[in-house]
């Protein structure tokens, strides 16, 4: 076989009227949206915990954006390229990349937002993409397959296949609907076959042909040959861990992946021996070469954490590597692959093409440098001064790339791009080192803190921790500074529940029963601890580690946590309701025909209008506050399917059934459900509502309802209504404020129905002489009602399963006393027509949004 040299598109020798020629513009479109999502990408990684960004964020912007996005448009191309197959249709391309986008958008809008199913479906675009995009690539290339080339085609079917099964992997793990240890095993599947499948095999095939083009030289012989045995075992061994990973087997995993990285040394021959043939010379070449070396580095490391961390571990360990997997793997290996062929595609002629590369190539040896140098201060042990000027020094030169390669896009578009004088490019470097320095000293992916260095004692201390009952035990460590903490964390509770320290180690989500063994590492002084689960720490699920000097245990963060409720003076009550605000029905309809009713009761995490003009984060069963009414007679059964769509645990307690809570009452988690089945043997207005501690948060946000169940000699009236009494939390659900206004008892508003006023705006009907039958259920969660109406007396009395009063007695009632999870109803009789308020009689509760009116008429 003789050398043979590749050339990419040659571009004109003049600019051709217009702009650049169609495929130029089309990949140059494409790249410019490569770059927003880099950008994207490092905005992520500086600002991300001061904006309250999870971590991951950065991650996928990197890898599901930026690199998802390149991969496929140069693997088309270089397939159609070198494979000489017909270009494909401009509208199929854009289609493509279009759903790939709204894919990749909705994966990380529904994960961020809080959304599974809008994540989900993206994931299942993105798949949806990944099959596609392989599928027409094999059909294409199916002519070619005994070319040349032909083996650039089947690395790009293999990793597009690996895509698919990665981003399926992912789909389910964002909808949360495995335990625990599943959704970690499924997770070190999901980075494997993404990382070193979609990624991996998509820059191994590149670079048999990209990288003689870099270098520009001939391609050695014997490439194909290299190509097509190291292509099975990669792919078997890319299975193989996967599969592994996923089942659980840690040795079977390791193999596959000495399978894999023996794929790669093969598949680095032929570069290797490109690279002694002419040695990189621009900072494309050495940006491109610097990314595979840290490819190398990273396999390696990868086998020696598989093999030393159970399955479940691994995604958790491999969290250390991340500096070096996305900057200086993925990140050098896109960039440098952009400063070559982007100045290519955007065309102009080659004096344009040289000027473009200039441009993207300026400072490229310090850029090469100070992120090569960086990206191991990022993971190696070293004072916490040098990791944040690391990390600053890191970001900064990747800030530095992208600005590049987007001046080049833009001088292309008719941008005029003036080279700085060197006082301006060193006055904004040093402006954006600085400001990536604090981005990043606060951001959590640098140390947690600034503290003097402390020298090791080699002392170790080893404490056993409970995590149960909404409290860590012990809540306090007592260490030496210098010496090494380990804690020996277990979940003693019913409910899922993780420790994080505000050093950044923290243990994975633990289900109940399960342990970890947390290394906290050298104490160097005082440390907070706590369960990162919504409202568990506002609950009390928190601890302290304190050192033997400057201890200050005296100080009690949880006793100056209370909150006045006086906002509620906040709260216009007599202003207008939005327009698209609907009350909560308080009709109350018959009990329906049967005797067995079945019911499907969903969490839902949404926002409501809680008082005029006034929205509110809530925890609702189907979206609304009270959740749906239950109604039936005495006798009959109710098979409840009970479904959490929310982001965290929740389970619900029925008061109408009497039944050993064990299990319908257990807490399950996001995703899952569970059938609760009563029988209603006792007449009543029950309450439910969430059964998962802290029940105080969960009934204060929202998570309560009515369960109806009609007195054997109930008699039929004009009208019936329902009024569920509750007490109103504004501020974040969970949060510290809100906690300690709940602990304090001191409401922002009561609420009727879940609305402070509502029915002031949205009044209840009646006639004169009609007989209305009022039905009360007080939800609390700390307070009763006592329910009075303005103008009338009541002739019935029912409370907590007795008649108190009955029409033909000879006394009347006032009012409707409950105390928190008691109910009844009341039975009146207007005389005449007019507006008669309804209110709790306990001022504090009417005058702070408990009332409502009746509008009689005639």
């Amino acid at each position: 076989m003789t050398s043979t040299d590749v050339r990419l598109e040659p571009p004109p020798r003049q600019p051709l009227p217009g702009g650049p020629p169609r495929r130029s513009s089309w990949h140059a479109r494409a790249n410019a949206v490569v770059l927003v999502w880099l950008a994207l990408a490092l905005a992520a990684a500086a600002l991300g915990d001061p904006l309250a960004l999870p971590r991951w964020l950065p991650v996928h912007l990197l890898l599901l954006g930026a690199v998802t996005n390149a991969a496929v448009t140069w693997s088309e191309h270089f397939a159609v390229a070198l494979l000489r197959l017909p270009p494909p249709r401009p509208r199929w391309s854009g289609l493509r990349l279009a759903v790939l986008n709204t894919g990749v958008t909705a994966v990380l809008a529904g994960a961020v937002g809080g959304v599974p199913a809008v994540a989900v479906g993206g994931a299942v675009l993105v798949v949806g993409v990944a099959v596609g995009h392989t599928a027409v690539l094999a059909v294409r290339s199916r002519s070619a397959l005994h070319g040349r080339f032909s083996y650039l085609a089947r690395w790009y079917i293999c990793s597009g296949a690996a895509l698919a099964v990665g981003a399926a992997l992912g789909a389910v793990l964002v909808s949360g609907s495995l335990p625990q240890v599943w959704q970690e095993r499924l997770l070190a599947a999901h980075v494997h076959a993404n990382l070193l499948g979609w990624v991996g095999l998509a820059v191994l095939g590149t670079l048999f042909t990209l990288w003689p083009t870099v270098l520009r030289t001939r391609i050695v012989e014997g490439t194909s040959a290299w190509a097509r045995r190291s292509l099975p075992l990669a792919a078997v061994g890319l299975v193989g861990a996967v599969g592994a990973l996923t089942a659980g087997i840690r040795w079977a995993a390791v193999v596959g992946l000495a399978l894999y990285a023996a794929a790669a040394v093969l598949a680095l021959v032929p570069l290797l021996r490109t690279a002694r043939q002419r040695r990189p010379h621009s900072g494309a070449s050495w940006t491109v070469a610097a990314g595979t070396g840290w490819f190398a580095i990273i396999l390696a490391a990868d086998v020696a954490v598989v093999a030393t961390h159970p399955a479940h571990a691994v995604a958790d360990a491999l969290g250390t590597l991340l500096p070096p997997v996305l900057v200086g793997f993925v990140g050098q290996v896109l960039l440098g692959s952009l400063m070559f062929l982007l100045p290519v595609v955007l065309g102009g002629g080659p004096a344009t093409v040289k000027r473009g590369t200039a441009l993207v190539e300026r400072w490229w040896l310090p850029r090469l440098i100070a992120v090569n140098a960086a990206v191991p201060l990022t993971v190696l042990p070293v004072p916490p001064w040098a990791e944040t000027s690391a990390w600053a020094l890191l970001l900064a030169g990747l800030t530095v790339s992208v600005a590049l390669l987007a001046a080049a896009f833009l001088r292309s578009r008719g941008l005029t791009w003036h080279t700085p004088s060197p006082a301006v490019v060193g006055t904004a470097l040093g402006a954006a080192l600085s400001a990536v320095a604090i981005g990043v000293a606060g951001s959590g992916l640098g140390p947690a803190t600034e503290t003097e260095p402390v020298a090791a004692t080699g002392g170790t201390r080893t404490v056993e921790v409970s995590l149960g009952n909404m409290t860590i035990d012990p809540g306090v460590v007592s260490v030496d500074i210098g010496e090494e903490l380990v804690l020996r964390v277990r979940n003693d509770d019913v409910q899922a529940h993780d420790l994080y320290l505000d050093n950044g180690a923290r243990t994975p989500m633990l289900d109940p029963g399960q342990s970890a063994v947390l290394e906290v590492g050298v104490v160097t002084g005082p440390m907070e601890g706590w369960c990162t689960v919504m409202g568990h720490r506002a609950a009390g699920m928190d601890m302290r580690v304190e050192t033997g000097e400057g201890s200050d245990a005296g100080t009690d963060s949880a006793a100056d946590g209370s909150v006045s409720g006086a906002e509620s003076a906040h709260l216009d009550l007599s202003g207008e309701m939005s327009p698209d605000w609907r009350p909560y029905d308080a009709v109350l309809e018959p009990a329906p025909g049967g005797t067995e009713h079945e019911v499907e009761i969903r969490v839902e995490e949404t926002e409501l209008e809680v008082a005029p003009g006034v929205r509110q984060s809530m925890w609702t069963f189907n979206g609304s506050v009270p959740g749906p009414v239950l109604r039936g007679r005495v006798g009959d059964v109710f098979t409840v399917t009970f479904v959490n769509d929310g982001t965290m645990g929740h389970g619900i307690d029925f008061h109408a059934g009497s039944l050993a809570p064990d299990e319908p009452m257990r807490t399950i988690r996001p995703g899952e459900r569970l059938t609760y089945r009563f029988r209603a043997e006792m007449a009543g207005a029950w309450l439910y509502h969430c059964s998962t501690a802290p029940m105080l948060q969960h009934l204060g946000n929202g998570m309560y309802g009515a369960v109806v169940v009609d007195p054997p000699d109930l008699e039929p009236v004009d009208r019936e209504y329902l009024l569920v009494q509750g007490e109103l939390y504004l501020g974040e659900p969970g949060g510290a404020e809100q906690v300690a206004r709940m602990d304090a008892g001191e409401p922002d508003a009561w609420v009727f129905n879940g609305t402070a006023a509502g029915y002031d705006h949205a009044p209840l009907e009646a006639a004169a002489g009609e007989r209305v039958r009022i039905w009360a259920v007080a939800a609390g969660p700390t307070s009763g009602t006592s329910l009075h109406v303005v103008g009338a007396r009541f002739d019935t009395v029912y409370k907590e399963g007795a008649y108190r009063l009955r029409p033909g007695d000879d006394g009347g009632a006032q009012a409707l006393d409950l105390a928190p999870a008691q109910g009844g109803f009341v039975e009146t009789v207007f005389p005449e027509p007019g507006t008669y308020p309804f209110v709790d009689h306990d001022f504090r509760h009417g005058e702070n949004g408990a009332h409502g009116l009746f509008e009689v008429t005639e």
